[in-house]
């Protein structure tokens, strides 16, 4: 399990490496639909993933 420490340097890491990309330049709708399409199907297997990792730990399944 990650401490708090570790995560706020991975967290740092990321930001720094987010900032450190060229700004987009041209972003139309087609872009956003497929960006929040992608988030979303991202958030719900990061949950379903947490889901089980918590039933296995619990000895439920």
């Amino acid at each position: 399990m990650l401490s708090t420490g570790n995560t706020s340097k991975l967290f740092l890491v990321l930001v720094s490496l987010l900032l450190m990309l060229p700004a987009v330049e041209g972003l139309d709708a087609g872009d956003t639909v497929a960006f929040l399409l992608g988030l979303t199907v991202s958030v719900i297997g990061f949950c379903a993933c947490l889901g089980l990792y918590a039933r296995k730990r619990n000895g439920q399944q």
